[in-house]
């Protein structure tokens, strides 16, 4: 869990959502014992029910994004202006944006001050179509393909055949990772990058 590994490094984490408040927590796994322990952690929970629009966020205290999965990164957070305008006054300021999984979704609009992509020809990667299941009615409701979206715009959308090993991309500022069995790495990866630009 990123949380986990960012707050065990001393950083603290904010959540941040499109409308603020209460959001939904879905893929949860009684039996992972990081994922039980902040289940039962009042602070942590109550920053879930609590979470803060862009607009209350201060660019200037962050020193990363990580956008995370689930299939509701995929609706809300890559059209949201407010999100995207926070987002690049972060990395604009030298921090990292990273992503996993569902969670690229919200790189597919992120532009420069001139107006290219911030990862076009750069390598990145997130939950590709050979993984999607095409025909389900959730992949039917995504307003795009994450995967089509990247490739379209400019970006070197790679991802491993095998999945669900710890695939992730570090290139330059942005880092991101396949899918969930990513998500620690990601987050270490991001904390290395923060301490040696210091």
């Amino acid at each position: 869990m990123a949380y986990d590994v960012f707050v065990k490094a001393g950083y603290s984490v904010d959540f941040v959502s499109p409308k603020g408040g209460a959001i939904p927590i879905g893929y949860i796994k009684t039996s992972d014992s990081i994922q039980k322990k902040y289940l039962y952690n009042a602070r942590f929970m109550n920053k879930l029910k609590n979470t803060i629009t862009p607009k209350e966020a201060v660019f200037l205290k962050y020193k990363a994004v990580y956008y995370s999965g689930g299939g509701a990164a995929m609706f809300g957070v890559a059209e949201n202006q407010d999100i995207q305008d926070l987002v690049m006054e972060i990395y604009n300021a030298n921090g990292f944006v990273s992503a996993v999984c569902h969670g690229t979704a919200g790189l597919v609009n992120l532009k420069t001050k001139e107006g290219t992509f911030i990862y076009t020809g750069k390598k990145l990667t997130g939950f590709p179509d050979i993984f999607e299941k095409k025909k389900a009615k959730y992949y039917q409701s995504f307003p795009f393909s994450i995967e089509g979206e990247i490739l379209k715009n400019g970006g070197d959308f790679n991802y491993s055949d095998k999945g669900w090993d710890d695939f992730y991309i570090a290139d330059g500022r942005l880092i991101t990772g396949q899918d969930p069995s990513a998500s620690v790495s990601v987050a270490k990866k991001v904390i290395e990058l923060i301490e040696h630009n210091k």
